[in-house]
């Protein structure tokens, strides 16, 4: 083997080790940011399901008006449209998820709002 062939071997063989390396780099960030869209995408869901249990307290008769809770909706809803912005990456998961006939904001207790008052 000549010089040129060692070289070119060399630069082969670190190329592979490079291109390799590369890849299992890509894979890992790809994993590590699928795992961040489907965290944000429950968060969102937990967000939406707390601010419509808000609303619904804040809009039985015994609690209506109420300062307070009117403010924290406010701040609930606000917060809410806030988590709207991650909306590109959780749409990166939200293809891969189960989708159930129930909606992300149909997790609230159905015996709450049957109860007598």
């Amino acid at each position: 083997m000549n010089r040129l062939e060692i070289i070119l071997s060399a630069m082969l063989v670190l190329s592979i080790v490079l291109n390799i390396g590369l890849i299992a780099y890509a894979r890992a960030v790809v994993i590590r940011i699928l795992s961040i869209s489907e965290e944000l995408y429950d968060l969102q869901r937990m967000v939406g399901t707390f601010t419509n249990h808000l609303q619904a307290v804040y809009e039985l008769d015994s609690f209506y008006g109420d300062e307070t809770l009117r403010g924290l909706l406010e701040h609930a809803i606000s917060f809410n449209d806030q988590m709207d912005t991650f909306d590109y990456i959780i749409s990166l998961t939200e293809a891969d998820t189960p989708t159930t006939e129930e909606g992300p904001d149909d997790d609230t207790p159905q015996e709450e709002e049957t109860r007598p008052a």
